[in-house]
C-alpha cells in the first residue's frame, strides 16, 4: 500500500487517501445515526399520545357512538386496547388568564394506551373524578397555573353553544363547566400547547353532544401486523369512516425525516466518492516507482492483467482499510453518545443527543 523506498511523498499521499475515506465514513456513520436516532426519538414521542390506529367519520366532526360496531372491532384479535373521545376547540380560563385550547374527552383505557402517566411533571392522573382535568405544561404555563402552588382553583371551560344566535346577554351564548387541574404531563410542544384532558362524559356535556364522538383509537398487541389490522378495521366499517395508521396521522414528519436522511446519505456518499479519486493519484505515483519492479514481473511472465490487478487489489485496499476505521471510529463515537451522553441538549425534549446504530 505504500512504497518502501525512500519516496515519502507516495507513502503521504496514500495515507491521505485512506484518512480521507475514514473520514468520510465516520460522518457517514455519525449522522446517520444521528437521523436514527431523533427518528426513533419522534417515532416514540408521537406513540406516547396518539394511537396506532385512528377511526374518524368521513364527513362531519362527530358520529353516533351508539350505531357504532365497536363489539365487532373489539373482538379482532390483534386489537389490545379501545378507546372512544370527543375533540373540540375549547376556551380555558383560570383566575384572570385565558388561552385557547383543544379539550379531549378520553375514557380511562385512553391513559393505559398512551402510558401518559410517565410523562406527568406536576400531580397526577386522577381517573375517579369525572371533572377533573390534565392538561400539558404548555397550556398551564400559558395560564400560570402551577399544581405546587398550595391553592389551586378551577379552571373555566368555555364552548360557544350550539344553534344559539346572537343574545342580548352574551354568557347565553356560550357553556360553561368548571373542571379541577389535578396534574400537568409533557410529551412534546406540538401536545403540551393544545390538549387539555377530561373524562369522556364530561367533554360530550359540555359540547351537548350526548353518545357522539370524534374518534375511536386502538392500539394492536405486539407482534400484530399493524396494516393488516386496519384493512380488517376499513372491512368492518366500510366507507362511512376514515381508518388511519399513526404513520398516516403524522404523514409529513415521517416522510420529511426518512427524505432528509436520503438526502444526507447521498451527499456524504458522493463526497466519499470524490475522495475516492485520491487513491487513484496515489496508485499512479505508485506506479511511477514501481516501474522497474513492474519490468521485472513482465520478464518474469506476468501479464498486464495480473499487473492491473495488483494495482486494484492495491485501491481496494486502501478502500476497506479507510471505510472499515472509519465505522469502527464512528461507531465508537455513537456508542460513547448513547452511553455516555456526551451532547447534551440544553431545554431540549430529552437531556442528550439522540443517537441509534442500525443499518439502512
Amino acid at each position: 500500500m505504500v512504497s518502501k523506498k525512500s519516496h515519502n511523498v507516495i507513502n503521504i499521499i496514500s495515507w491521505i487517501s485512506v484518512s480521507g475515506i475514514a473520514v468520510g465514513t465516520l460522518a457517514l456513520v455519525i449522522v446517520l445515526s444521528a437521523f436514527n436516532g431523533l427518528e426513533d426519538l419522534v417515532e416514540k414521542l408521537y406513540a406516547s399520545f396518539d394511537p396506532d390506529i385512528k377511526i374518524t367519520a368521513v364527513e362531519g366532526k362527530t358520529f353516533n357512538a351508539v350505531d357504532f360496531p365497536k363489539e365487532k372491532i373489539k373482538k379482532l384479535e390483534s386489537v389490545a386496547f379501545y378507546s372512544e373521545a370527543i375533540e373540540e376547540v375549547v376556551l380555558v380560563k383560570y383566575m384572570e388568564k385565558q388561552t385557547v385550547a383543544s379539550i379531549k374527552g378520553v375514557q380511562p383505557v385512553f391513559y393505559k394506551m398512551t402510558g401518559l402517566d410517565s410523562m406527568m411533571i406536576e400531580g397526577k392522573l386522577v381517573l375517579e373524578n369525572p371533572n377533573s382535568t390534565v392538561m400539558g405544561y404548555g397550556i398551564s404555563d400559558k395560564l400560570s397555573l402551577y399544581l405546587n402552588n398550595m391553592l389551586v382553583e378551577q379552571v373555566s371551560i368555555i364552548v360557544p353553544k350550539k344553534g344559539i344566535k346572537k343574545s342580548f346577554t352574551p354568557a347565553d351564548e356560550f357553556t360553561r363547566k368548571f373542571a379541577t387541574p389535578t396534574g400537568i404531563f409533557s410529551v412534546s410542544p406540538d401536545f403540551d400547547t393544545k390538549y387539555v384532558l377530561t373524562s369522556l362524559p364530561f367533554a360530550q356535556e359540555l359540547l351537548s353532544h350526548p353518545n357522539q364522538l370524534s374518534s375511536v383509537e386502538l392500539n394492536i398487541k405486539k407482534g400484530a401486523d399493524l396494516e393488516k389490522t386496519k384493512a380488517a378495521v376499513q372491512a368492518i366499517l366500510g366507507n362511512e369512516f376514515l381508518v388511519k395508521t399513526r404513520y398516516e396521522l403524522n404523514e409529513l414528519i415521517f416522510k420529511t425525516n426518512k427524505t432528509e436522511k436520503w438526502i444526507t446519505f447521498l451527499i456524504l456518499t458522493f463526497i466519499l466518492v470524490i475522495a475516492s479519486f485520491n487513491i487513484i493519484g496515489s496508485l499512479t505515483m505508485l506506479i511511477i516507482d514501481k516501474k522497474k519492479d513492474v519490468w521485472i514481473l513482465r520478464s518474469m511472465g506476468a501479464s498486464a492483467k495480473t499487473i492491473r490487478q495488483l494495482f486494484f487489489i492495491e485501491g481496494m485496499l486502501i478502500n476497506f482499510l479507510g471505510a472499515f476505521s472509519g465505522m469502527l471510529l464512528g461507531a465508537f463515537f455513537c456508542w460513547l453518545q448513547i452511553t455516555f451522553g456526551l451532547l447534551r441538549l440544553e431545554g431540549g425534549v430529552v437531556e442528550f443527543y439522540p443517537m441509534k446504530l442500525e443499518l439502512l
